[in-house]
């Protein structure tokens, strides 16, 4: 069974700039997207401090956000990698069955990926994602390097939103 430590905060940093443009997105009246909460069980409690410092999935998490942009829903996932090999391994299985159903119910899923060491943000399609897993049944290593990434979906700080994903799934709906 999988527990939640210290390093149940990864990625913390980058879902902070995101809920920062979720924010912005709705008081525009762009989109809303709302963070999927992971649900857990607290094993062990500070209770002076009120915090939890040990705890246990209760189950696998679909992905970290879902809503909807100008009727268009949306689900995607974040991610941190601190170089320039992303390891697939960091997306699990059943995040990619989620996105999968998502999508064949007329969805976009995607996955926002911070590369910390550039500071750079990059829309990953799940069709590009798809690409990937094709590859590693063929034998490539489970991974993708920062080179390989299609520079057309780098995220840009743009209008106040920090992680401005808006413009990914603008170049993600055109290219279906």
């Amino acid at each position: 069974m999988a527990t939640w430590n210290s390093r149940g905060l990864r990625g913390s940093t980058l879902e902070e700039l995101i809920n920062n443009t979720n924010e912005l997105y709705r008081n525009k009246g762009l989109a809303l997207v709302q963070k999927i909460p992971t649900p857990i069980t607290p094993v062990k409690v500070d209770n002076e401090k009120g915090l939890i410092s040990q705890a246990y999935f209760e189950k696998d998490s679909t992905v970290d956000y879902i809503g909807i942009v100008q009727s268009v829903p949306i689900c995607f996932d974040a991610k941190e990698c601190a170089t320039d090999t992303f390891n697939m391994r960091n997306i699990h299985e059943h995040q990619i069955e989620f996105m999968h159903d998502f999508e064949k119910q007329g969805g976009i899923s995607f996955i926002i990926i911070m590369f910390s060491a550039r500071n750079e943000y990059y829309y990953l399609r799940f069709s590009e994602l798809k690409d990937y897993l094709e590859r590693i049944k063929s034998g490539h290593p489970k991974n993708f390097k920062y080179e390989e990434l299609d520079k057309n979906f780098f995220i840009k700080a743009e209008g106040g939103a920090l992680v401005h994903y808006l413009k990914g799934v603008q170049s993600d709906l055109k290219l279906r």
